[in-house]
Formats: structure tokens, C-alpha cells, sequence
């Protein structure tokens, strides 16, 4: 599904990835995993074509090396929640999700019947798509943010950091709910995030990242069990369970 070689990004003097290789298999979960600064966005930013890489870098989509010249046709197949839904505020839920779709001049009768679906996938009221953005709970922004990703079926979905501004229980409910959505749709998912248990749970493999490197690249228990070096068990270390508390 993804190849991507060589990877480099440099803004001015800072250098935010460095020759990352990676191979993300078709119709698995992959987590882009690591502190603030690491260069998750970036990289997830660079897959879908908004930014480029460095000189000598490719993205490989299907085969096909990611340009300047095509990012915008292949974007439709792919799939794209931002940090905090990134839904416009003038528009009700239903447009926002049906968006894309109006703009490729689907018929209003496809569109209806593809919203009504994604509304049954994401356990999103009906009546909410009636709704603003601002009328809605931070749960159910993310649910039409994720309806709008897929509005065009795409092969392969992008998520980043897509739960990070939830409190604890929304977030857990989600977390939930998204796995189910992902088992259920059989895509291909990369997903951004910082925190170890919801890697572990949502991933079929995770890329640790730290100051725009890969540093290690397997399943959680991998991580846990033979880490790469001392970073990765003091990364998981430093994301202490509550229920540690208990013993203190």
C-alpha cells in the first residue's frame, strides 16, 4: 500500500526527519508513535502529498511515487482526519461530510445514502448532521471528521492525533469505537499519536519515533519485550498507569 524511501524534510536549520524508510502493509493499522517534535505530523503530512519531501525522497502509493503533479488525484483516495477534526464551522455536519463528495459531482441521491451509512459505521445520530460544528460535543466532531475521511471510500485512511483534545472517557469510548470501524472497513490506517496504550490497542504495528528517526518498528510487546535501545523503554516507562498509584 505505502513505500516510503529516503524521507528527509528540513525546515531552514532544523533538520524534522531523517532518511526514513518504511513499508506500511496493506489492510493493517500502522501507529506513528513518539514525543511532540519527533515529526509524525510531518511525515503523515508528507504521505498524502501536502508537504514534500527532501530531495532524493519518494512516497510510493499503490505503486505510484507521490508528485506535486498527481498528490491531488491520488488524495481522493486516501482519507485524512487532522488534529481536532478541522471541520468548517460554517457548514452544517451533513455538508461538511459531503463536501468532497458535492464538489466530484455526486448526484444528491448517492450522496444521502453514503452519508446515511457512515452515520450507522461511526454511531452518529441523524439528527445531529442537521447540526454545527459548535452544537456538537468533541465525540461527535470526530465522528463527522471521520465520516468525512471516508465519504469516498478511500484505500487507505490517515488519522493524526485524532483524539488528542478528548478528555479520558470520550477518548476511551472512541478508541472503542474506531478499533471496531477499522476491523470492520478492512483499510489501510496510519494513525498519529503520542500515547503508548492507545497504540497498543488500535495498532497492528508501531513506528517510535524521536527527533525525525525511526528507533524501533514492531508490535508493542516487541517494544516492551526487546527494545531497540534505552529510549524506547523510557518512553513506555514514562506513560505510568494510574493503577500505579495503587502501590505506592
Amino acid at each position: 500500500m505505502l513505500e516510503l524511501k529516503n524521507i528527509s524534510k528540513t525546515y531552514g536549520q532544523t533538520m524534522a526527519l531523517k532518511t526514513i524508510e518504511l513499508f506500511i502493509p496493506e489492510g493493517k493499522t500502522t501507529i506513528l508513535l513518539g514525543q511532540s517534535g519527533s515529526g509524525k505530523s510531518t511525515l503523515i503530512r508528507i504521505i498524502n502529498g501536502l508537504i514534500q519531501p527532501d530531495k532524493g525522497g519518494t512516497v510510493f502509493f499503490e505503486g505510484i511515487p507521490v508528485t506535486p503533479q498527481n498528490a491531488l488525484e491520488l488524495r481522493h483516495k486516501m482519507g485524512y482526519v487532522i488534529q481536532e477534526g478541522g471541520l468548517f464551522p460554517h457548514l452544517t455536519a451533513y455538508q461538511n461530510v459531503a463536501l468532497m463528495a458535492g464538489y466530484l459531482g455526486w448526484p444528491a441521491e448517492r450522496i444521502d445514502k453514503r452519508v446515511t451509512e457512515l452515520a450507522q459505521l461511526t454511531q452518529l445520530p441523524l439528527d445531529m448532521l442537521s447540526r454545527f460544528p459548535t452544537q456538537l460535543s468533541g465525540g461527535q466532531r470526530q465522528r463527522v471528521s471521520l465520516m468525512r475521511a471516508l465519504i469516498l471510500d478511500p484505500d487507505l485512511l490517515l488519522l493524526d492525533e485524532p483524539l488528542g483534545a478528548l478528555d479520558p472517557m470520550i477518548r476511551s469510548e472512541l478508541q472503542n469505537d474506531l478499533k471496531q470501524i477499522f476491523q470492520t472497513l478492512g483499510k489501510t490506517v496510519v494513525l498519529v499519536t503520542h500515547d503508548i496504550g492507545e497504540a497498543g490497542f488500535l495498532g497492528d504495528q508501531i513506528v517510535l519515533l524521536r527527533d525525525g528517526q525511526i528507533v524501533q518498528q514492531g508490535s508493542l510487546p516487541e517494544l516492551v519485550h526487546t527494545p531497540a535501545d534505552s529510549f524506547v523503554t523510557q518512553f513506555i516507562n514514562a506513560q505510568r498507569s494510574p493503577l500505579e498509584a495503587l502501590s505506592l
